[in-house]
């Protein structure tokens, strides 16, 4: 393989280790709280924890938007380079923080510094990679999330075998490590035609880019086809232990490991095998990554109802892992569906404003469920999403009929 098809997999490569950190420290704090309300009172409390939670998703999503803006109208590599070192600083500084004022604001900006990476970090692989590999680069990256999320969880066991502090400092000293090595090795998608060097010597207008998605009827529905799956997903991150516990009837230091281990195992095999599936049908098919993507969506819906309704350990775990294959073919597919719809110069504006709606809509099912689990109705509303999820794909596959494999 020349080093011309070989550098966009090497892309893949490099900024997979940057997915995994992402996702890695900002789980971390979930895991460490035991360690860290010893020093920090203020972390006795649930509502103090909550906040701190809270603000990063809130910041994150607020931000997302502006982050692909951002990223359509400077070099990717830098801003992917800047990214990491700010929220590996970041990290690095919660290994000091002494109170609860200092953990806060440091979370703050890791929200603002993580959510400038996903848009600039997809928009280039989508750039790297053609038609015929395009989603399965993008499903590689996204396991790179999966593992960053399921590592987290180590956070808790250097905090246990030396202490919190010494979890935020090494991971902090890693990822600025690594920024250094993307200095070396990453590079900006080089532009190959006269047609498109004349256009970037004008960098795409804010306003006209926003003008032109959201009078883009397509848009519009690959953002509710985006943002309704994105209320099972994120109850599926923040109340999948509880749901095998009750239903199980287990501890939760069981349920735990049980759960995110089936959802973090198939996920990685549904991204890459629905990657592999829309790369090779959408050569035949023009909608063959939207054939794919709803495959997996269509897995998720029975998946929901024996994940909120079953009472065994084959049924949950054969549900939760449907669920996590069905979901990663979907994941794999966001971006390269949405290459269809909208031009180069304005995709990850367009991915920003769909990982706003994302963030913001895994907010809402997080309060809510909390809510309902005090209700005693977590397992039939967990089942009830479904119905949901059924609505969306229903409306994507009766309005979603790209004209081109990609949109240039």
């Amino acid at each position: 393989m020349s080093k011309s098809k070989l550098y966009p997999w090497v892309v893949v490569g490099l900024l997979w280790v940057v997915a995994l950190l992402n996702y890695m420290d900002r789980q971390m704090l979930s895991t460490m709280k035991p360690s860290m309300m010893i020093d920090i009172a203020e972390l006795q409390t649930a509502a103090n924890f909550g906040r701190l939670m809270a603000i990063f998703l809130w910041i994150y999503g607020i931000m997302s938007p502006f982050a692909g803006m951002i990223a359509d109208r400077v070099n990717r590599k830098w801003l992917i380079v800047g990214s990491l070192f700010v929220w590996s600083a970041v990290t690095l500084a919660m290994g000091y923080a002494e109170n609860f004022k200092q953990l806060y604001w440091l979370r703050a900006v890791m929200g603002v510094s993580e959510a400038l990476y996903i848009p600039a970090g997809l928009s280039l692989i989508a750039d790297y990679h053609s038609d015929k590999t395009r989603s399965l680069a993008i499903g590689i990256h996204m396991t790179g999330l999966y593992m960053g999320q399921a590592l987290g969880g180590f956070g808790a066991t250097i905090a246990s075998a030396f202490s919190w502090k010494t979890a935020f400092h090494s991971f902090g000293l890693i990822g600025i490590c690594y920024s250094v090595v993307l200095i070396l090795f990453l590079r900006e998608k080089k532009i190959n035609t006269v047609e498109s060097v004349i256009s970037s010597t004008t960098k795409p207008s804010v306003t006209k880019g926003l003008a032109l998605l959201l009078s883009n009827i397509s848009f519009w529905i690959i953002l509710l086809y985006f943002a309704v799956p994105s209320l099972p997903g994120w109850a599926v991150k923040n109340w999948l232990p509880t749901l095998f516990a009750n239903n199980l009837h287990v501890d939760m230091s069981q349920a735990g490991p049980l759960s995110t281990i089936t959802i973090a195992a198939s996920s990685f095999i549904g991204v890459i095998f629905g990657g592999l599936l829309s790369d090779r049908w959408v050569q035949k098919n023009i909608r063959g990554r939207i054939y794919t993507s709803a495959i997996g969506l269509a897995l998720t819906i029975p998946s929901l109802l024996f994940i909120g309704l079953g009472d065994t350990v084959f049924h949950v775990v054969a549900a939760a892992f449907c669920f996590g294959f069905g979901f990663g073919m979907f994941d794999a597919n966001n971006m390269p569906i949405l290459c269809q719809f909208v031009s180069s110069k304005y995709r990850a504006t367009a991915y920003g404003i769909m990982n706003m709606t994302g963030v913001f809509a895994g907010a809402f099912i997080t309060d809510w469920l909390g809510k309902s689990t005090d209700a005693g109705n977590l397992e039939k509303d967990f089942a009830m999403l479904g119905g949901i999820v059924a609505f969306a794909l229903i409306i994507q596959l009766w309005f979603l009929r790209p004209k081109a494999t990609t949109v240039e």
